[in-house]
């Protein structure tokens, strides 16, 4: 399967290094959302989605077929959509921490564009 790291020197990290960036931002709001009880319960479900997101684009690079890469990176993507939800409600909530928020959010929605232009290229060059 193709490596979706592979990137040149001064270029943007790619998908994985950019997950676990993503996934270490994630786990240090989830230590600030803990601190409010609906920061507890909504936190606990934001840090599974979204850490999940890295964990299975990383998998899907041991995937052993195009078809396994696929269905790892779509439950990848499911994850963002999900993870974006419950930003979503705190956002809207007009919780603590908007700022953070408000980024995280974004960094989210680019991660869904990136996965889903992965999904669409992969799935382009299945066989027919």
């Amino acid at each position: 399967m193709e490596n979706l790291n592979n990137q040149a020197v001064g270029a943007k990290p790619g998908i994985t290094d950019r997950t676990v960036a993503y996934s270490l931002r994630i786990l240090k709001f989830y230590r600030e959302l803990r601190k409010e009880e609906v920061g507890r319960t909504i936190g606990r479900q934001l840090l599974r989605a979204a850490t999940s997101i890295g964990a299975n684009v990383h998998e899907a690079q041991g995937a052993q077929s195009r078809a396994d890469f696929i269905a790892k990176m779509s439950i990848a993507h499911k994850e963002a959509l999900e993870t974006d939800y419950w930003l979503r409600l705190l956002e809207e909530e007009h919780f603590l921490w908007e700022e953070t928020v408000s980024q995280l959010r974004e960094e989210t929605r680019q991660l869904i564009k990136i996965l889903a232009s992965i999904l669409l290229t992969s799935k382009e060059r299945l066989p027919e």
